[in-house]
């Protein structure tokens, strides 16, 4: 075999491994290694390969064996040969790249992160999972492995519809319950059908989550940032705005932390009445609240006129992608259709695995653990930001996963604080970060911060606070 110095290893030294398996795996362990080493780089193209009586020879195997994986691999384009010219890696192979980037979100560099979104992922509860998994894997029918109801099993809605019921009020029939990979899969979807029904704009919170100005036009819908004020969202612009449908986080407003007030929740059921139109209810974490027992449900007054969605992204891991969409009657038919043309329904093992979790009460038992937890979390923030910052005032009710911390004057303005912050390994994000693209405001001097606090220990809290006050002191 040639190859310049620096060149690829001998083909004997790549393929010994694969020459050494049981006499039955032998040609396919032969054919798997050759077409690695191909694809990887470690055979160049244009690498003149030994002849099969040589390579044979080397490798203690029967020269058939060889011939037979020259033949297969030149099939598949990844070698060439000639009659009496040998033996060549073909030229039209393209070594694969080293390895796959992440494109998970992070936060470079911080050593305490701030940002909100994130909850303790420690907390999962491993032993109490594996269980339910490994209870269904013994007792799952070998049918039910196969392509499941779009909607999600009829199991897990059912055990879902009673969970929902019992701790967020709402008005849950299982037939109207889709299961979803998360809160984004859900405005998606109901995003798809509002475009089909001819809606061309959504009205959003505004500050609200500025992911959805990118997500809601991949469906054809644009988005109508609406303002929000001490009650919820503001009437006067949502009414004269056009919209008829409008996304909404009633419970806790993300990222302001206000909950609506029984007044305005009236009043936004009343406009979607009056234009015949839709609320989208994101109960993002509507599990969490520490003073008392957590506000209802939006959907529990008016199913015919609020989607409700919510996940376990917040209460046992995102990467689970779990999440729910109960919909009005009239909308269920289309939004199974399309969930069905997305991705044919849910994997069938975690619906089973979830279901298992919610009928032995290890759910509940999973989310009075994490709101004992966050609860301390929270008071620790506050406490800490009352220590180093004197003055601090924090709004929003006590609940979820993240507080509104608006600093006395003289810390301003907020772009400069973000970035002395991230100087001393801080990363921390400003109301203004939550604003949709156009939307008038003006935070001016003062410095009002969205600090999360959920994936972070209590000393985490504290060494944070005070890197940010010896950053901007």
């Amino acid at each position: 075999m040639t190859s310049s110095p620096s060149g690829p290893p001998a083909a004997r030294e790549l393929l010994l491994a694969a020459a050494a398996a049981p006499a039955r795996a032998r040609g396919r362990s032969l054919q798997a290694a050759l077409r690695a080493a191909v694809r990887s780089g470690r055979l160049a193209p244009g690498t003149r390969l030994p002849s099969s009586r040589d390579l044979a020879a080397d490798l203690g195997v029967s020269r058939g064996l060889v011939t037979e994986t020259y033949e297969q691999l030149t099939a598949e384009g990844y070698l060439r040969s000639g009659r009496g010219a040998g033996t060549w890696v073909s030229e039209a192979v393209r070594a694969a790249r080293p390895r796959a980037r992440d494109l998970a979100p992070r936060s470079p560099g911080a050593k305490v992160g701030f940002v909100p979104g994130t909850p303790d992922l420690s907390l999962f509860p491993r032993a109490a999972w594996t269980a339910a998994q490994r209870g269904v894997l013994a007792e799952l029918p070998h049918q039910d492995l196969g392509y499941p109801d779009p909607r999600g099993l009829p199991r897990l809605r059912t055990a879902l519809a009673g969970l929902l019921a019992r701790r967020r009020g709402v008005v849950a029939d299982p037939e109207l319950l889709v299961i979803v990979s998360g809160v984004t899969q859900a405005t998606t979807l109901l995003g798809h059908v509002l475009h089909a029904r001819g809606l061309r704009a959504v009205g959003v919170e505004d500050p609200g989550s500025p992911h959805l100005d990118a997500l809601y036009p991949t469906t054809g819908v644009g988005v109508v940032p609406l303002p929000v004020d001490d009650e919820g969202i503001a009437l006067g612009p949502l009414r004269s705005s056009g919209v008829r449908a409008v996304l909404t986080t009633p419970s806790h407003q993300f990222p302001t932390g206000i909950s609506y007030s029984a007044r305005r929740r009236v009043a936004l059921l009343d406009w979607a009445r009056s234009v015949d139109g839709i609320v989208l209810e994101d109960d993002y974490d509507g599990d969490f609240r520490y003073d008392r027992a957590p506000v209802g449900a939006l959907q529990g007054l008016d199913p015919d006129h609020v989607a409700y969605a919510g996940s376990v992204s917040k209460s046992l891991a995102p990467g689970l992608r779990l999440g729910w969409l109960l919909v009005p009657e009239a909308l269920a038919e289309e939004v199974v259709t399309r969930k069905r043309a997305m991705d044919l329904g849910h994997p069938t093992l975690d619906q089973e695995i979830f279901a298992r979790f919610l009928e032995r009460g290890d759910y509940d038992r999973q989310l009075r653990r994490a709101r004992q937890a966050y609860r301390e979390r929270r008071d620790t923030l506050v406490a800490s930001l009352a220590e180093h910052f004197p003055g601090t005032e924090v709004t929003g009710i006590a609940a979820g996963l993240h507080v509104i911390a608006t600093l006395p004057r003289g810390y301003g303005p907020g772009e400069r604080f973000v970035a002395r912050a991230a100087e001393a390994g801080v990363a921390v994000r400003t109301v203004a970060a939550y604003r949709h693209a156009g939307a008038e405001h003006d935070d001016g001097p003062v410095v009002r911060l969205v600090m999360g606090y959920a994936q972070l220990p209590p000393s985490r809290i504290r060494e944070g606070v005070r890197l940010m006050a010896e950053a901007v002191g």
